[in-house]
């Protein structure tokens, strides 16, 4: 046998290899998510996430095989001595599922990890500059939370702050490659009433906030129509009563996006 057949030989054995390796961790994951919902896990759903005791039969299935997808997929890192447990994973990937309920979506697909810290987390910037964080969300695929901040904000779900409801809505607004307020939508036909609407109501709070005006949205919104998306859908979410009130053209761009009506879950 000849050089050259020898090198062929040798890379279709290592092509079978990889194919090998491939199938068998397909394999392994859709057992591993078509495996019952560990009772544990949720109780720990029911205990930390309000709504869940409110959703439906088919969302509460959602919300579990959405968690049982992100655990599988996304690594978590402790930072700054904090030891991952169980109860903080469940918690924000919980969170993390309601943003995709009936939606019919991958789940958090340019996601690799997240990144736990204890509490708020000192950044430092290109001019040396430190920033006191709370959590960011990063188009390179991860997401970086604060612990205490993410269970205060899942034990109250009707103050319209919610950490890992802000940072996942940076994610899905990021996964067309740019973080501007604009997530990928259902249909081009969508995007012109999503801009209109939304640019208006970012306007319309920066002028509130420039006039020191009391606020459905928190006043963060007004810095960037990113940031304006991530506070709206905080918003959505824990105060849509408030929400429709105010700004019904906002709910209802947020409600056809979201697939979901929050209203059911007061």
């Amino acid at each position: 046998m000849d050089l050259f057949h020898l090198f062929t030989l040798l890379v279709v054995f290592v092509l079978l290899m990889v194919a090998g390796v491939m199938l068998n961790r397909r394999s392994q994951r859709r057992r591993a998510l078509a495996a019952p919902f560990p009772t544990g896990l949720l109780a720990t759903i029911s205990r930390n996430i309000p709504p869940y005791a409110k959703l439906s039969p088919e969302m509460q299935q959602q919300v579990q095989d959405y968690t049982q997808e992100f655990l599988y997929d996304k690594s978590f890192e402790g930072c700054g001595g904090l030891v991952l447990n169980d109860e903080i994973k469940v918690t924000i990937a919980a969170q993390a599922s309601l943003l995709l309920l009936n939606r019919k979506v991958r789940c958090y697909p340019r996601l690799c990890s997240v990144l736990v810290y204890p509490s708020t987390y000192v950044v430092k910037g290109e001019d040396d500059e430190e920033s006191v964080r709370l959590g960011e969300s990063w188009r390179t695929g991860a997401v970086v939370l604060a612990w205490d901040s993410v269970k205060r904000g899942a034990a109250n779900f009707a103050d319209g702050r919610n950490l890992v409801i802000h940072e996942f809505a940076h994610q899905l607004d990021q996964e067309d490659g740019s973080g501007d307020g604009a997530p990928i939508l259902d249909g081009h036909s969508s995007y012109a009433a999503w801009a209109r609407v939304l640019s208006q109501e970012y306007e319309r709070l920066r002028k509130q906030v420039g006039k020191d005006k009391k606020t459905v949205m928190d006043a963060y919104g007004a810095s960037h129509p990113a940031e304006f998306f991530a506070v709206a859908s905080e918003t959505f979410f824990e105060k849509p009563w408030q929400l429709r009130q105010k700004h019904p053209e906002l709910y209802d761009e947020l409600q056809k996006f979201y697939q979901v009506d929050p209203l059911e879950w007061v």
